[in-house]
């Protein structure tokens, strides 16, 4: 994995970002799963650049590759 997503406290509160730019892998993410596809993506946001949207897709699934979820029920 490259180096083009960032987390900076100073940069949308430190949430992971494209460098350069305000774009979230999280509103990255939004868009795909609005349906959009990565040629939608790049033709709104031309600054952005095709590794840019595989770094931060690649970024999303490595984060969430060894989450544990749990649950639990609450009696009534």
């Amino acid at each position: 994995m490259g180096d083009q997503i960032i987390s900076d406290p100073a940069i949308l509160g430190g949430k992971p970002c494209v460098k350069g730019t305000r774009i979230s892998v999280e509103m990255i993410l939004e868009w795909v799963a609005s349906g959009s596809s990565r040629d939608d993506i790049l033709n709104a946001y031309p600054h952005l650049t095709a590794t840019d949207l595989n770094e931060a897709l690649q970024y999303a699934a490595k984060s969430v590759k060894n989450e544990v979820i749990v649950t639990t029920e609450v009696g009534h």
